[in-house]
């Protein structure tokens, strides 16, 4: 169906993408089983899809029940992110990009069809962001009919005095997780902790840009209080290290560093870990003397990983800023997270959600509760730098300042909630719907 109808090219398919179509071809049956039950030929029907792994539904249900309006959402472009991805510039060069051509280059061709032909067919194309928007235009040919913002639901963020003891219980955890890794020495309850979290893309979530900017905080003369950076980011994790559980189950003294003392977990082929390598190569090494330590927490925060046992949210609570100085991210729902949880957080104009935290506040520092760095294919140092500014300028804030921080940080969020940006869907679904008008009824 899908090469005969609309010329989807899956010759050179791999990995994930069977599998995806699989499951996205059950997706458009189950549609059109329910769609035939309920005899819904007479009402006004729009069906969702995102990504593109549920491409082939989409193209299922307009071949099937031609009636039916889609509304496809792109939250990248397969072929975007692979740009970025290996290290090429993305942003400079966009208007000489060709995405079929680059899908060759970089054996991306199956995903990229779909993903295109999905556009193409949908009777509204929407994605996250401005900054995605241009990139569909450029590399999809397709531009879409509406930016559809990702927007977020506060209902698990805990208030009042449940706030305050989820945010000490994080905060105890994550200290003496620090304490146990480094040289055993005791850590202020009142150091700065930093984050920063996602998925393990290295350059496009901008892990380097953090471990960089937290080697100048640890070299700035500035730095007067002490920090624990953490990064948060799951890679091929082995297990949960047995020496680092014993100490902290029973409480036993450490008078030195551990062996590798700045990771929770063992890792497969932990010599070739981009993170490790470069924590390693600009000298971190977690001893009392250090103002500023780094930890790796490589797994999943589950609520069972051998070390924190806690879920994601629960530490993140603790924190008092996160960066997230990303180079591809068409929305970014971490640093949305972040503010939502009150901390305030670092992210760049490359980000969606950095775009959009500049429309809708005054300033653009970590004062302001989201600082949003001006980013470049090629700016690497400067971000780093201005990074490493922002977590200084917080270091030095007092608690009264701090409080009127996260006060910004929950007005913000609240801006971004689904009550603000469902808007924006249904003007999708009308979109859909107009298109779908005069299709025959099936």
């Amino acid at each position: 169906m899908m090469w005969e109808t609309f010329r989807v090219d899956s010759m050179h398919a791999y990995g994930d993408y069977d599998e995806s179509c699989l499951f996205a071809y059950s997706v458009g049956q189950v549609i059109e089983s329910f769609y035939r039950f309920y005899r819904l030929e007479s009402a006004s029907v729009v069906v969702c899809f995102n990504e593109w792994m549920l491409g082939p539904g989409l193209l299922y249900v307009r071949k099937h029940l031609p009636s039916v309006a889609t509304v496809f959402t792109t939250h990248a472009t397969s072929i975007g992110r692979s740009i970025a991805g290996n290290n090429k510039a993305l942003y400079a060069y966009m208007d000489g990009y060709n995405g079929d051509q680059m899908a060759g280059e970089l054996n991306m061709q199956a995903k990229h069809s779909i993903e295109k032909q999905a556009a193409f067919y949908a009777d509204c194309f929407t994605t996250v962001s401005d900054i995605t928007a241009r990139e569909c235009k450029q590399l999809l040919d397709k531009e879409p009919d509406i930016v559809t913002p990702n927007g977020f639901e506060r209902n698990f963020v805990p208030e009042g005095e449940a706030y305050a003891a989820k945010r000490a219980e994080a905060r105890r955890l994550l200290i003496k997780v620090a304490e146990k890794l480094s040289s055993g020495t005791a850590i202020s309850p009142d150091a700065l902790l930093v984050s920063i979290g996602g998925r393990y893309e290295y350059n496009n979530k901008g892990i380097d840009v953090f471990i960089e900017a937290m080697n100048r905080v640890r070299m700035s003369e500035e730095l007067q209080r002490e920090v624990v950076a953490f990064i948060t980011v799951p890679a091929w994790v082995r297990a949960a290290r047995a020496d680092l559980k014993e100490v902290l189950e029973k409480d036993i003294p450490v008078r030195t560093p551990m062996q590798m003392p700045f990771a929770t977990h063992w890792l497969n082929e932990m010599e070739n870990d981009k993170v490790i390598n470069y924590i390693l190569r600009v000298g971190f090494s977690n001893t009392a003397a250090d103002k500023l330590k780094i930890v790796f927490v490589p797994c999943y925060l589950d609520g069972k990983d051998g070390i924190f046992n806690k879920s994601y949210y629960d530490l993140l609570i603790g924190m008092d800023a996160t960066v997230y100085p990303s180079y591809y991210e068409p929305w970014g729902y971490t640093p949305l997270e972040s503010v939502a949880f009150g901390i305030p957080t670092v992210t760049t104009n490359l980000a969606g959600f950095g775009l959009w935290a500049q429309k809708e506040m005054q300033g653009l520092s970590i004062g302001d509760g989201v600082a949003v760095i001006e980013r470049t294919d090629f700016n690497f140092f400067e971000v780093a730098e201005a990074v490493a500014d922002q977590i200084l300028a917080l270091a030095h804030k007092d608690e009264a300042e701090v409080a009127a921080i996260r006060q910004r940080c929950f007005d913000l969020a609240a801006k971004a909630e689904w009550a603000n940006f469902i808007t924006y869907y249904t003007e999708a679904f009308d979109i859909a719907l107009k298109n779908a008008t005069g299709r025959n009824r099936a």
